[in-house]
């Protein structure tokens, strides 16, 4: 664990306990003096698969930005856990965005391959596990298209192989779904589950849809309006695999319910 207030800690021993990311203590204030988090406290456990639920503002993008090591956090500390051999340059977490931000001017192949070309892997080991990607994606046959040729729904899909393709522990998706759809929506979130019992990756999901979070997720972590705290943790305990009959019944509609309840002293004094 860091001690110092402003930076994260990456633990390489694959026995190292069962969390796969803590946050303790954790502010983020930006340089024009907004008070973004915290002081936020959160344990992940490994294979878990979590959502952070909250109005527009209260630091969810925030949160995963931290524990992706692409801000620091002001003060508190973060611990992100990962084994000692990590493929694709070591680092631990895929990070999927809300927009696919692909590169136009290149295939599918070329856009998943780009982290494994940062991380200088050979081309012919870099093929195989974008090939690995795609499948896991089902997204194989379209390896040679460009994205201008893909609907939205597929260009988020290859935006999850480019993150799969380093093989993290950790997948940090944020707000991936918001753009689409419903249809292409629910078809994404039933395959991404699939991916998940499949991979057993851990997943840090972030979504504005009490819905989404509900039938995605093992825990939904409600927060409050900016500065974001972890205002109500609901397990969702249900039979697996989920699926159509679980998005109809009662358990879901209740579950529901009782996140709705969690979430709506969030938007008092929110200015979403």
């Amino acid at each position: 664990m860091v001690d110092s207030g402003t930076s994260a800690d990456t633990d390489s021993d694959p026995a190292g306990g069962s969390a796969a990311v803590s946050l303790r203590g954790v502010t983020k204030v930006y340089d024009n003096g907004v008070v973004a988090l915290g002081p936020i406290d959160l344990e992940v456990r490994r294979g878990e698969f979590v959502s952070l639920l909250g109005p527009s503002g209260c630091g969810k993008s925030t949160a995963l930005r931290l524990i992706a090591s692409l801000s620091a956090p002001t003060s508190g500390a973060i611990r992100v856990a990962r084994p000692a051999v990590t493929a694709g340059g070591g680092h631990p977490v895929g990070f999927v965005f809300q927009e696919p931000t692909l590169m136009p001017w290149t295939t599918v192949r070329e856009n998943v391959r780009l982290p494994l070309k940062l991380a200088h892997v050979p081309f012919s080991a870099a093929k195989a596990r974008v090939d690995e990607a795609l499948a896991e994606v089902g997204l194989s046959e379209f390896a040679d298209s460009y994205p201008r040729e893909l609907s939205g729904g597929m260009k988020m899909r290859v935006s999850l192989a480019r993150a799969l393709v380093t093989d993290p522990d950790i997948l940090l998706m944020d707000e991936p779904f918001a753009a689409l759809d419903e249809i292409t929506r629910f078809r994404l979130n039933n395959d991404l589950l699939a991916l998940w019992r499949s991979l057993r990756k851990t997943v840090i999901f972030v979504t504005h849809s009490v819905f989404e979070s509900v039938y995605l997720s093992q825990r939904v972590l409600v927060m409050t309006a900016r500065p974001g705290r972890i205002a109500a943790e609901i397990g969702i305990e249900t039979g697996e695999p989920r699926g159509e009959d679980f998005r109809t019944s009662a358990d879901y509609a209740g579950y529901c319910r009782k996140v709705s309840n969690a979430l709506a002293p969030a938007y008092v004094g929110s200015s979403a």
